[in-house]
């Protein structure tokens, strides 16, 4: 594939390829990591950009500038470009194996700190993200972690022994790995951002990059909420809380879910535009005793 000469022909300085970037439809944060990156620094380091923006790019520097501009455009996330994502204070690896962490997210682990628990368990837990939050900012719970792709679980087994959070990862579909002759193991907090985009929803082509599984859920994008909303109750200990992320409109249908299921307490939070992104209930000792 032909790169676009716009990048990687013009070897000015750092501050004249930023320019650039942005008059061809990269936005300026990205094109300031994807910028840092290619020079060798770290791709938030915006203040060392300011002080060298006249330093020169190398012709190399040029042409992997011009390599991660030009998959940018594509529609690749630039936590994908460069490896990796801070989410929640932690520095995550991801690439295409795993869904790229979004911000919003931070509002389920922010939420998840909030409550008491010893046993916390993160369902479809992709880079780890969720899972590892938690268990830096709670060093002292137990914190199991379940996905169904074994790649993903690479990533997120990586990810932990990088950062020396001690998490207990178990591969199989949902709840289904917490299930044993012995009965269904117990939890205090059950945490996931599962996927929850309608199938034919015209906004997953931006999201060609990401792995398809971890995005779209049935015809109204609920399908994976409803098995786990119907299926937690028999892993949560008496007063044990689901918390779920979801779509920008789906906090009311979710709720209902939760009600129906036999949670009480039920509510949702907003994220960082003000949109309700999660809810969650807690089962009541009157549900726990069906």
């Amino acid at each position: 594939m032909r790169r676009e000469s716009v990048y990687a022909d013009a070897v000015g300085s750092l501050q004249a390829a930023l320019v650039r970037a942005q008059k061809h439809g990269i936005a300026k944060v990205d094109a300031r990591m994807l910028l840092l990156h290619a020079v060798g620094k770290d791709p938030l380091d915006a203040a060392w950009l300011i002080a060298h923006e006249q330093d020169p790019l190398t012709a190399k520097q040029a042409t992997d500038y011009g390599d991660a501009c030009a998959r940018r455009r594509a529609g690749e996330p630039v936590a994908y470009i460069v490896g990796h994502k801070e989410f929640h204070g932690l520095r995550l690896a991801t690439d295409a194996r795993v869904l790229d962490p979004r911000d919003d997210t931070e509002t389920l682990v922010d939420w998840a700190l909030e409550l008491t628990a010893e046993r916390v368990l993160d369902l479809g837990t992709g880079s780890g993200a969720i899972a590892l939050a938690i268990k830096s900012n709670r060093p002292d719970w137990k914190v199991c972690a379940v996905d169904a792709s074994a790649d993903a679980l690479t990533v997120a087994r990586a990810n932990a022994a990088r950062l020396g959070l001690d998490v207990d990862f178990r591969h199989g579909d949902w709840l289904a790995p917490l299930r044993t002759e012995a009965g269904a193991e117990q939890f205090d907090l059950v945490v996931s951002n599962p996927p929850y985009i309608p199938e034919a929803d015209p906004h997953l082509a931006a999201l060609k990059h990401e792995p398809l599984a971890a995005l779209a859920s049935g015809t109204d994008g609920l399908d994976d909420i409803r098995r786990i909303v119907a299926d937690t109750p028999a892993h949560l200990r008496e007063g044990g809380w689901l918390l779920l992320e979801h779509g920008h409109d789906q906090a009311a249908a979710v709720r209902d879910l939760l009600r129906q299921a036999g949670f009480g307490d039920v509510g949702s939070r907003l994220d960082l535009s003000g949109i309700e992104r999660c809810s969650g209930g807690k089962i009541s000792a009157a549900s726990y005793q069906k």
